[in-house]
This record gives C-alpha cells, structure tokens and sequence, in this order.
C-alpha cells in the first residue's frame, strides 16, 4: 500500500479539473479534454496511455479496475464507453471518429487551419461511439474502430484491426479482425 502511495505520487500526471478520477486510480498518462466534454476513470485503474477527448460533446466512460498500456490512446469526438476489468495492452488505438473528412476537398485545408490556430471542424468528420464490455482483453497494437462494440470477455489479438462488432466471450484477429474461436 506504501509503495503504491509512493509510486502514484512520484508518476502523477496533472489532471485537469473536469475530469473525474475514482478512488486508488493511477493516471500516468498525459490527459487532454474539450472544456465542456467529459472524462470519468473509475476506481482502482492504471491508466498510462493517452485520453483526449476533441469535442465539447465528447464522453470517455473508464470503468473499475480497467488497465490502459503505455502509448495507448483513446481519442473521443463522440463516446468511448470502458467497462469494468478491461485490460488494454501498449500501443492500441482506440478511436471513435475518422479524424478527418473522407472528402479530399474538405480536409485539404486541415494542416494549415491549425498552423494558424483555428480547430477542427468535426462536423465533417464521422463519428460513432465505441463501447467495450466488461472482461475485454485488447492485445498490444490492435486498432479499434469507431461504431465497434466488444462483447464482454472477449480477446481481440496484438495488432488486430477491429472494423465490426466482436461477439462476447470469443477471440478474434488479423486485419480486419474475424472470429478465431469462442473462449470462457
């Protein structure tokens, strides 16, 4: 207990006002939010990869005891819902949104908008909310899709791409990620 104290202590990351962080929390990793969108971390976690949310309606929902890796990120323009006793490995993408217009002519213009400080329009851009269950495993590197649901207990293989919906309680992996087999 003393060395988690001292661990959280000497790792703390700033946290910014609005976002809430449950009890016996670790945040490690760097914390970016829209001011009006909203970010909530259950208890117990260990969260050492990137949460940033891009829009004012924006919701990132980490549930209890869920691990995030190191240089994870989880990028929200809609909603990211984590349930209970997830465990997300390093270097996953976890992204709910398109980051940029799929029409050329309406993204050509992105870089130097923000060279000259103006934002995003995400208006232009597709978003779907993202939502894994309880149990989930993600491997190291595995993309995740906006619009994707993970089914409870469920294992998504190290450096799967996961554009479809994943049954509870089965493996899946490659790119684009399908059913390898059922688990327990």
């Amino acid at each position: 207990m003393i060395l988690r104290k001292i661990i959280k202590y000497l790792t703390k990351t700033k946290i910014p006002a609005n976002v809430i962080v449950g009890k016996d929390s670790v945040v490690i990793g760097p914390v970016s939010i829209h001011t009006t969108s909203s970010i909530t971390i259950g208890n117990d976690c260990l969260i050492e990869g990137i949460v940033t949310t891009h829009t004012p309606q924006a919701k990132i929902e980490i549930g209890n005891e869920v691990f995030i890796g190191n240089n994870s990120f989880l990028g929200c323009a809609d909603t990211i819902i984590i349930e209970d006793k997830v465990l997300v490995s390093f270097d996953c993408v976890i992204q709910d949104n398109d980051s940029h217009s799929t029409i050329s002519s309406e993204r050509f213009t992105d870089t130097k908008d923000w060279k000259n400080g103006r934002q995003h329009n995400w208006d232009l851009t597709h978003k779907k909310p993202i939502h894994i269950k309880k149990l989930a495993w993600i491997g190291a590197r595995a993309i995740i899709l906006k619009g994707v649901t993970i089914g409870e207990g469920a294992i998504v293989a190290a450096g799967s791409v996961v554009t479809k919906d994943v049954a509870p309680y089965t493996i899946v992996g490659g790119n684009p990620a399908k059913f390898i087999k059922e688990t327990t």
